[in-house]
């Protein structure tokens, strides 16, 4: 079965519950679910406060949008989805909505919100932007803030049951320090590991990962081996598998890096080695050291200062156009799109009939029919079984060799969902490469599924990787060897 395929059965059977209900709550909550079927795939940003949320969704837009201070939007669920004009939306605690006036402030969009923080659900913030045409962002209050309420606002949106049930289908968790309270939340997130959360739901970031090393210029190495560290670690493997080293403000100044702000920093690579040594000393000693240089530490940090001069200086960059290339590249957030592309937007469709299910379960009578079909849907698509395999191998509760157990992560789809990815291959392997691999991958795992001293635990997931194999060869994304 494909995607396609999973996601039309659930359509039929939201459509079915919808004739079927009289219950004008489940109603409204099973027609919001049918809407939601055929929208963006919804992604939330979750972290601690200051821990770099706003700035990362920046980066990931390529846009100044977030307010990154302390005001008052940023005590609100606020979703960042594309619409054909710029727009604000007020979605109050009552059920109303009014539209909101806004202005830009420094580039972002500064929402005047007319009444307290809590008489708002959520802010809906639409603006044209290609990037978001696959997936709705949404910023969340910090977790752990010392206003107990802002916390829950957080908490109540990702972990929401009843009529809140499924309001958001994957969550990047932005982490500094590795605490329990990490750990916790992650947990709560993903729940059962299918209802909830589920191994390729939930994307790590190493946030403000040029800070590590006191922004020395090997700052971004440094963060690397923190973020191996903690995709290793066994409280986080199963729960949230892949940590990205990111510099959020390096990515967002290289989305938006103005020409003014290019000449600050050439002046600054133009001075003598003995000034320009205590002029990067610290970040204060920056700021102070002439005009318009505050503004351009506020907007890369005292690292991609550092790193901007160096590039500057050394000839690497001849422009604001390349300098803002470079600023990407050293940033992390290309690696962190292509986790995100491969982990959520290449599985949005699972995820999507993942939530509608949760919907169905909460609105279902669980002993009638439909809530069967549901339960068959579930059981049956080879989808889920992938994701339920992936939790039990990424909890430690496969047997198997640890070269076994890393071959079916990937033929599960834990690396992403393209043949190529299941197979260990580059994205440019031809389709004769991938073919052969993926015959000699199911020639493997149908040997030791048939074999008698495997365990019965092994023997059911190398079927369902064997399955895996069959779908990247039925699926045409292979032709036959040798064409």
């Amino acid at each position: 079965m494909s995607s396609g395929d999973l996601l039309d059965r659930v359509r039929k059977l939201l459509d079915r519950a919808l004739v079927e209900t009289r219950d004008p709550r489940f109603r409204s909550m099973l027609a919001a679910a049918r809407r939601r079927v055929d929208e963006p795939l919804r992604v939330a940003i979750a972290g601690k406060v200051k821990a770099g949320k706003s700035t990362l969704l920046n980066a990931l837009v390529g846009e100044e949008l977030a307010p990154t201070d302390a005001g008052e939007c940023t005590r609100i669920v606020t979703w960042y989805a594309d619409g054909p004009t710029y727009a604000v939306t007020a979605h109050l605690t009552d059920g109303t909505t009014e539209p909101r006036p806004f202005h830009r402030k420094s580039g972002a969009i500064d929402i005047s919100l007319g009444r307290p923080a809590d008489q708002f659900d959520h802010l809906e913030v639409r603006l044209p932007s290609s990037r978001l045409r696959r997936h709705t962002l949404i910023d969340t209050p910090g977790i752990a803030s010392l206003s107990t309420d802002v916390s829950l606002r957080t908490m109540a949106f990702l972990e929401a049951e009843g009529e809140r049930a499924a309001q958001t289908d994957a969550v990047i968790y932005l982490l500094r320090h590795m605490h329990g309270s990490d750990v916790r939340f992650l947990e709560s997130f993903h729940g059962d590991g299918l209802a909830n959360g589920t191994p390729v739901n939930a994307v790590g970031v190493l946030s403000r990962a040029d800070e590590i090393g006191g922004c020395r210029l090997d700052a971004m190495t440094a963060a690397s081996r923190v973020a191996d560290r903690y995709a290793s670690d066994e409280r986080l493997r199963h729960l949230c598998p892949v940590v990205v080293p990111v510099a959020g403000l390096l990515g967002a100044a290289g989305a938006t890096l103005r020409e003014d702000e290019f000449r600050v920093l050439a002046d600054v690579a133009g001075e003598p080695m003995t000034d320009l040594v205590e002029v990067l000393l610290t970040a204060d000693r920056f700021a102070a050291s002439g005009a318009g240089r505050g503004r351009v530490l506020d907007r890369l940090g005292l690292f991609g200062v550092r790193l901007s001069v160096r590039l500057i200086r050394e000839g690497a960059v001849g422009d604001s156009a390349d300098l803002a290339r470079a600023l990407t590249e050293h940033s992390g957030i290309d690696r962190l799109r292509e986790v995100f592309a491969a982990q959520f937007v290449g599985r949005s469709e699972v995820l999507k009939a993942r939530s509608a299910l949760a919907v169905l379960d909460e609105c279902l009578d669980p002993n009638s029919a439909l809530a069967a079909d549901a339960e068959q849907i579930r059981a049956s698509a080879h989808e889920f079984v992938e994701l339920r395999l992936l939790h039990l191998l990424r909890s430690g509760r496969l047997p198997g060799t640890q070269e076994q157990l890393a071959e079916m992560d990937l033929l599960l789809g834990g690396g992403g969902g393209a043949a190529h990815s299941r197979l260990g291959l580059p994205a440019d392997a031809p389709p004769s490469r991938i073919a052969a691999a993926a015959r000699a991958a199911l020639a493997r795992w149908q040997t030791l599924a048939e074999h008698p001293f495997s365990a019965r635990e092994l023997r059911t997931a190398a079927r369902a990787a064997a399955r895996s194999c069959e779908g990247i060869l039925a699926a045409g994304a292979a032709t036959p060897a040798g064409k």
